[in-house]
């Protein structure tokens, strides 16, 4: 009975250890997710449809970087508005565009306007106080809405085909938009995360807003930073999916505010604030882009698709909630 004892504790602190460390857990969630999807569609595991998926990923990828760094830094911080900023950034991609720009003078633009929709965010967020789920819900609205006004709801097109080499090109073989844009900006945002003290100062704040006031650390400077580098992220991400398409689109980032919270939640990223990680958020949108790629192979309607999107956010919160509890009592049975 008492080697049965040791035997279930040894199995649980196992458990326990494979569920804290998330980058172990999401490794074996990945592969669980290849040999399921692998089973459902042969075609699945083909090089072919894997770079697709990371063709396919890299625009989640870019806003979920900056939806991590948001949520991290707490005070119930989240931007439900970031797929109405790529569709709006895309939209302005367009019509510089049409006004005789230079294509990627145009692009410069698009990356630009999600800096201004980004500050505006910041600004209602941070400086004006408006709760953050309702401040960035009513620019989500607000920011489709011009998107469509501005385009009467009828896609740009006639994007020179240069263009098409972000969205549509190789580099050895690897998506050039993953080259030239996510994994630049992933090295980059993970550098300042983890090296600098902005990047301390993002976790601090999330971890307790107070005490990082009396350590002299400007919150309302940090979040604000924060969301103003969500909408510059949107806006690569804008320029990623126009010239994928080699079309601007009013609804071109119809979903990605659920995607993008979804990620960063099942990456690590605690909803409360204070606790994620970079790297989390990366292999969760790998795990997500392939779950998405493996439905469509196997021709699973798309209103499926988005339910199991639903359970794997659900899931992940609840993931995120025990493992925080079992953390806090076996931090109480040592100080035991």
């Amino acid at each position: 009975m008492i080697m049965g004892t040791k035997h279930i504790r040894a199995v649980g602190w196992l458990l326990y250890r494979l569920l804290s460390n998330r980058v172990y857990f999401l490794l074996g969630v990945m592969i669980v997710v290849v040999v399921i999807m692998s089973g459902i569609s042969p075609y699945f595991f083909a090089l072919d449809n894997m770079l697709g998926m990371t063709r396919f990923g890299a625009v989640l990828a870019l806003v979920a970087l900056g939806q991590t760094l948001i949520i991290v830094a707490g005070g119930g911080g989240i931007d439900l508005s970031v797929g109405s900023m790529v569709s709006l950034c895309s939209v302005v991609i367009g019509l510089a565009s049409q006004a005789g720009l230079n294509i990627w003078v145009a692009a410069l633009t698009g990356v630009l306007a999600g800096l201004v929709l980004g500050a505006v965010n910041g600004v209602n967020v941070v400086w004006i106080g408006i709760p953050p789920l309702i401040g960035t819900l009513g620019t989500l609205y607000t920011y489709g809405a011009l998107a469509l006004v501005l385009t009467g709801g009828v896609p740009i097109s006639g994007f020179p085909d240069s263009f098409g080499f972000i969205g549509q090109g190789d580099i050895f073989g690897v998506p050039a938009q993953v080259v030239l844009l996510v994994l630049p900006a992933y090295l980059m945002l993970q550098f300042v995360a983890s090296k600098t003290v902005f990047g301390r100062r993002i976790y601090l704040t999330g971890v307790n807003e107070t005490a990082a006031r009396f350590a002299g650390i400007p919150v309302k400077k940090v979040r604000f930073v924060l969301y103003t580098l969500s909408g510059v992220l949107a806006g690569l991400g804008a320029v990623v999916m126009t010239s994928w398409l080699l079309t601007a689109r009013p609804d071109i980032g119809s979903g990605l505010e659920l995607q993008s919270i979804t990620v960063a939640v099942l990456g690590g990223t605690n909803i409360f604030g204070g606790e994620g990680t970079l790297h989390g958020t990366i292999l969760a949108v790998l795990i997500v882009t392939m779950v998405a790629s493996g439905l469509q192979l196997a021709n699973i309607n798309p209103i499926w698709q988005l339910a199991v999107l639903g359970f794997i956010l659900l899931g992940a919160v609840a993931l995120n909630q025990s493992i925080g509890r079992l953390t806090m009592r076996r931090r109480g049975a040592i100080s035991e």
